[in-house]
């Protein structure tokens, strides 16, 4: 027989929804939206790309189990976010870093970034993002380097001294070398992803069918991504640099560099990203414009890293400027309650 005396009953507020997705079927959505990107990125780069990937997911689950067991937690690495972290670390990185060095920075996302924060749900800046930050900063020369994208492979293991460099599309239009751009790289080149860069950013066209993907599964919605690439999109268009033309240069900003990698996969980010619709759209139009202003204006090639991890920072500003109304209270008692607090 039942005991029902041993039964808790557990009552919560309304509404009371009923799903069938829970985070471990979230994120092996966002896992397999970034499957096609993978597979690209070892066709482009060799095998390299796909052991640097495998090494970074297990490197990722494994600092996270072993914190929690240390911490005598409950364990979350079955949720599968430890594995997208290690996915989107690696995506973000060249195929020639040591493994070494990607371990070093799956340590810092998944522990210093995410699990002294209290862990999934209480990070306040993307894990992933983090963890390159440390790397760049700590690494600046294997972070920075990058394969030849006529040489498609990389070294399994030992050194990369001999492997062939190239400088990015990225470079190119930092250095005002427009004309060496275009001879090396047509808009298609880059669209597709024949361009050299980090592992799995370089495909804006198989980004973007992930980011389609996780919009029609319903795992993000459509208004960060827009309005980030949308504003980049305006504002180089606008502005063009060195001479080049305003289409040109607006395609060759939005496919070059990690644009479409973090607008569909860092920026909707649950955790580090707004709840409303308003504050999706407010944050990827800051995501898009620190971009633009960190290519223009400071010493780095790229600026989605940290244009997205400084909004990471005034997502609750957002998220408390766009609270809509509650129901039946009047705006003006509303304010004085805000005020009070």
């Amino acid at each position: 027989m039942t005991d029902y005396k041993n039964l808790k009953l557990i009552a919560t507020s309304s509404p009371h929804i009923r799903a069938a997705e829970n985070t471990r079927s979230i994120m092996l959505d966002v896992i397999i939206a970034m499957m096609p990107a993978l597979v690209w990125a070892v066709v482009k780069f060799g095998f390299k790309a796909l052991t640097l990937t495998l090494v970074s997911v297990v490197g990722c689950m494994f600092f996270e189990w072993g914190y929690r067991k240390l911490m005598k937690k409950p364990q979350s690495v079955n949720d599968l976010s430890a594995a997208v972290t290690g996915i989107l670390l690696a995506f973000v990185c060249p195929v020639t870093v040591p493994y070494w060095m990607i371990l070093i920075g799956d340590f810092f996302a998944i522990v210093v970034v995410k699990q002294l924060f209290g862990g999934i749900g209480k990070n306040f800046v993307n894990p992933a993002l983090a963890g390159r930050a440390a790397l760049v900063a700590s690494y600046a020369g294997p972070m920075t380097t990058w394969l030849d994208p006529a040489q498609n492979t990389a070294p399994l293991f030992g050194p990369t001294a001999d492997v062939i460099t190239a400088a990015t599309p990225l470079a190119y239009m930092k250095q005002g070398q427009i004309a060496e751009l275009t001879a090396q790289y047509d808009v298609m080149d880059m669209f597709l992803g024949n361009i050299g860069g980090s592992l799995g950013e370089v495909s804006a066209l198989l980004l973007i069918l992930g980011g389609l993907y996780l919009i029609w599964r319903k795992v993000i919605s459509w208004h960060t991504p827009v309005a980030y690439i949308a504003t980049v999109a305006v504002v180089t268009f606008l502005f063009p640099r060195y001479g080049a033309s305003n289409v040109d240069w607006m395609l060759y900003s939005i496919f070059g560099g990690g644009v479409m990698l973090g607008a569909f996969f860092m920026a909707t980010d649950y955790t580090t990203s707004p709840i409303t619709k308003k504050g999706q759209l407010i944050f990827g139009i800051g995501c898009g414009l620190l971009t633009v202003f960190i290519r223009y204006f400071g010493s780095y090639n790229e600026g989605v890293c940290y244009s997205i991890m400084v909004m990471n920072l005034v997502v609750a500003l957002i998220d408390k400027s766009v609270k809509p109304s509650r129901f039946g209270v009047v705006k003006s008692a509303q304010k004085k309650e805000a005020a009070a607090k």
